[in-house]
């Protein structure tokens, strides 16, 4: 395969990702014979397109399984889409909205019609999206978490739960928002500090002996109330407990009733209690077995509990009016400014209410019954032990913890939403309201026939959390409930690459249902890496116009374009404005395209074990930089490889040969260590350092030398050293950069005799270090070497000498050194462009610089302008001495020293260092010069 001038990346992945796929690549073997290594994708919502984060995780999943695929592992990464609820159905409606048509207008099932045809457009180009990022994944174990085969997995662990007791319906308080008209979960409540009020109203004992005075910041609730507590050990209000107060406005009488819950220092130490629309006031109303009357319809308007003259208003016009109708009549007695926390849904951004309701929950900490793997036992603490045990490591282990602490405080987990998108609950309703749960209608049926119930049966209408189905992936995608080869080979599955931020919602829940239902943990590694962000730290956001999509930096994206992807939508035209601004002066020219492979690199490469990835541009540039300096270094090879005898002739190998091939299994150590570490920032490095400047920069220059100078036995062996350590390279690299690695290798290995007609990079062999072949005296020789050529390039800078001036170097070296330097000089003529190289007993007298390396004196021999050289001199030491003065000045500067970081004043501190190590060179240069 002959290779182009030119690295041009859109054709040559075109061409691959249809040919590994086509060549059923990709698809787990299921040879039981050897090491399984799985993984399982996050699913992705199917609400849109990919973004950065999935861009990041899934190079990390693509490059440990082509990894492992090339270790000779039974290799599946298994791919699916997720459903994703609320989501999804907010996006659906949405588009509705814009026909001015309601769900409503539809119905359920024309409805769900729309949410199926959306799921088809979307999940199609989330797919496509990862094809184009090089993704591996077995696609032929491509699932839906609403599929029939995971329906099918759900209504069975529904109807397991239930019958052994861990799942059951009840009338709890939960976070409802209006806006869905769903319940949501505490992990889908985002609270934040917002400017409020405190309004301190009257509440008069029901006596007429006087009243208490009740702070609030929800005064609209007041109409729910039944009860004023107080702290048992406060004095001011002990001989009123038991005494009752009269409701304003509402003229219903309730107790006042002492709990530890009050804190007597806050407010007025009075609290009232209304259980129906407050987490601790729930608490209380049930140690106290108090009435919970709800005052809110589930659109959040007041309801026919509360007094006719408020009921269907809206809950914060009915604030307005409550808190108009106190002060009027007398109750109220002052309002002040309060900071408080709002919650509000994650998805809409509305103010929740807790709402009480029916719901299903998962008990979380009830024992689970004997026939279950673990009796006697919660499905929390067998969660919490699969951590402790170490049969489940963190990578960083520190994020253990969080799991531990979310799971140690866990609450029943509410799992029924008020959608219509989603998992339908398994259960039917008889006419008098008896519950049946069962696998499927005709199940609940016979369950009701056998209670001698002939009626008709009606299917609750709510569905499950997404999550719930999303707890399942670990062993719904591998046959379960039926023993199958996929669930012996690949659970557990070898490691989860997520993100912190669904450690609570995704990675807790799949160790609580699959060590429940199958005894196995889900996965034995979690490896948790950051969140990415973009250049200034920023989370990426539609709203604030910093999104990056990882497709427009592959293919890149012209200004107008993208201008116009990140305003579309916004509603506010100042917003708009401001991001098309910002748009426009962070990217003058649009995003350039910098392919597949630079956007995976870049990715590696900001795999470290910290929290947030602040994503910079200028990275992918730098490794767009490399996949062209890998392309030309293989066009060099080839040039110098093809139509020669290039078979292994180790006896030839010179010290340059055995040096590369030292640093080159140090650098397969590294790798290594890398996958086993999980720091892919570490494998990229590695193997840019290796590739850029130990071959490239290095060792293709010393090739030339001896390719051009050796004897024919030892250019054999060069052109073998290159063929031989390029080959490994683009192996060692392929897991990172598919695709260049691929389209090189096609073209090196036949010369390095490997693979054949057909083969694929893909299904080789991934290089092992050969500890035998790291040698200290090759490397020893080439820092020695190095050190030279340092010197001797440093020289020719310090003499201001173009590049294409070629000037002979003089080196002082005696004995032994003498034959090493006769060694080393064709290898610095080349790399000093040089003109020659002398070697001498002792160097001449004479004005130009000397370098000293160990106890060998090297100097360029060039005819020096005296008047010239001492005017430059001169100048440069005047610059230094007035840098040395200002430094010093700021240092001796009590209040700079006082006032200034300790960084500053460090970096002072290092200048002056540096500036006056130069001075001293340069006067020492000066002395040498005649006097003219």
């Amino acid at each position: 395969m002959e290779l182009a001038k030119s690295f041009e990346p859109a054709d040559i992945e075109q061409f691959w990702r249809s040919e590994w796929e086509k060549r059923g690549y990709y698809a787990a073997s299921l040879d039981l014979s050897k090491p399984s290594f799985s993984i399982q994708l996050p699913p992705p919502n199917v609400t849109g397109t990919l973004h950065m984060g999935h861009a990041f995780n899934q190079t990390i999943m693509d490059g440990l399984t082509r990894y492992h695929r090339m270790l000779g592992h039974n290799t599946a990464w298994i791919p699916g889409t997720d459903h994703a609820g609320i989501a999804t159905q907010i996006v659906v409606e949405r588009q509705l909205d814009a026909q001015k048509v309601s769900r409503h207008d539809l119905g359920r099932e024309k409805f769900v019609e729309k949410v199926w045809e959306w799921k088809e457009k979307s999940g199609s180009t989330i797919t496509g999206q990862m094809r184009r990022m090089g993704t591996s994944p077995d696609w032929n174990r491509e699932y839906f978490t609403m599929d029939a085969e995971r329906s099918k997995v759900v209504s069975e662990v529904f109807v397991r739960l239930f019958e052994q007791g861990l799942i059951y319906r009840g009338k709890r308080l939960v976070n409802w928002d209006p806006v869905l008209g769903t319940a949501v979960s505490d992990l889908e409540v985002v609270s934040e500090e917002e400017d409020g009020s405190m309004w301190h109203i009257k509440y008069p004992l029901a006596d007429g002996s006087g009243h208490l005075v009740v702070a609030t910041t929800r005064p609209e609730t007041m109409l729910g109330d039944v009860a004023v507590a107080v702290d048992p050990t406060d004095e001011r209000y002990t001989a009123l407990v038991g005494k009752m107060l009269k409701l304003p406005l509402v003229g219903r009488e309730i107790p006042v009733i002492a709990d530890e819950y009050v804190d007597k220092e806050f407010g007025t130490g009075c609290v009232k209690i209304t259980p129906a629309h407050d987490f601790n006031d729930y608490a209380v109303g049930q140690r106290h077995k108090l009435d919970m009357p709800s005052i809110l319809t589930l659109d959040a308007k007041i309801n026919e509990n509360g007094p006719a003259a408020y009921q269907g208003m809206d809950r914060f016009a009915a604030r307005k009016q409550i808190v108009a109708d106190l002060d009027a009549q007398g109750f109220l007695v002052e309002v002040k400014p309060h900071k408080l926390m709002v919650p509000r849904g994650d998805r809409t951004g509305v103010v929740i209410e807790p709402m009480l309701t029916d719901q299903w929950f998962v008990a979380m900490s009830k024992p689970a019954p004997e026939g279950t793997f673990n009796p006697g036992k919660s499905i929390t603490e067998v969660a919490l032990e699969k951590v402790s045990s170490g049969e489940i490591k963190f990578v960083p282990e520190n994020w253990s913890t969080t799991y531990n602490q979310w799971l140690n405080n866990i609450q029943d987990w509410c799992i029924s939403r008020q959608l219509w998108w989603g998992h339908q609950i398994p259960a039917w309703y008889d006419e008098q309201g008896n519950i049946y749960v069962a696998r499927s209608e005709d199940d609940a049926k016979a369950q009701a026939a056998a209670k001698g119930m002939t009626g008709a049966l009606t299917r609750d209408n709510d569905v499950l959390d997404t999550w719930f189905s999303s707890a399942l992936v670990p062993f719904s995608t591998l046959g379960w409930p039926n023993e199958t080869p996929e669930l012996q080979a690949f659970l557990p599955s070898s490691v989860l690459v997520t993100g912190f931020d669904i450690i609570f919602f995704w990675v807790a829940r799949m160790v609580i249902m699959t060590s429940h239902f199958t005894n196995k943990v889900p996965f034995e590694t979690v490896y948790v890496h950051g969140l990415v962000r973009d250049s200034q730290g920023q989370k990426m956001s539609k709203s604030k116009g910093n999104t990056l999509d990882p497709i427009d930096l592959i293919d890149g994206i012209g200004l107008e374009a993208l201008v116009a992807k990140r305003t579309s939508g916004l509603m506010n035209p100042k917003d708009a404005a401001k991001i098309e601004k910002a748009t426009r002066k962070e990217f003058p020219e649009g995003i350039p395209a910098y392919g597949t492979d630079a956007v995976r690199f870049t990715m590696a490469s900001y795999a470290s074990l910290g929290r947030n990835i602040n994503f910079d541009l200028g990275r992918c540039e730098g490794y767009r930089n490399f996949g062209n300096k890998l392309w030309n270094a293989t066009r060099f090879v080839l040039m110098n490889t093809e139509g020669h005898d290039c078979s292994a002739n180790d006896a030839d190998l010179s010290a340059a040969d055995k040096w590369i091939i030292s640093a080159l299994n140090r650098a397969e150590q590294e790798v290594h260590k890398g996958f086993a570490d999980y720091r892919f920032d570490n494998i990229a490095s590695t193997i840019y350092q290796f590739v850029w400047y130990e071959y490239c920069d290095w060792y293709l220059e010393l090739a030339k030398v001896q390719v051009q100078q050796g004897t024919p036995g030892q250019q054999q062996a060069t052109r073998h050293t290159l063929l031989r350590v390029l080959e490994v390279i683009l192996r060692m690299a392929h897991p990172i950069i598919p695709f260049v690695t691929e389209q090189l290798w096609q073209t090196v290995a036949p010369l390095a005799g490997k693979g054949g007609e057909g083969q694929s990079i893909m299904t080789q062999a991934y290089p092992l270090p050969n500890e035998a072949a790291i040698s200290a005296e090759a490397e020893a020789w080439m820092g020695e070497l190095k050190g030279l050529t340092d010197a001797a390039r440093n020289l020719r800078g310090e003499m201001k000498l173009s590049p294409s001036v070629r000037v002979p170097l003089i080196v002082e070296a005696a004995g032994a050194d003498k034959a090493k330097m006769a060694a080393f000089a064709p290898y610095i003529q080349m790399l000093g462009k040089l003109s020659e190289v002398q070697i001498v007993d002792v160097l001449p007298e004479s004005p130009a610089a000397v370098s000293v390396v160990g106890t060998t004196k090297l100097m360029l021999k060039v005819e020096i302008d005296v008047k010239a050289e001492r005017e430059r001199l001169s100048k440069e030491i005047a610059r230094l001495e007035g840098e040395i003065a200002k430094a010093s000045g700021k240092l001796s500067s009590e209040s700079f020293v006082a006032r200034a970081p300790a960084a500053v004043v460090a970096q002072e501190k290092e200048r002056v260092a540096t500036f006056g190590a130069t001075l001293a060179k340069m006067q020492e240069q000066l002395a040498k010069l005649p006097v003219a």
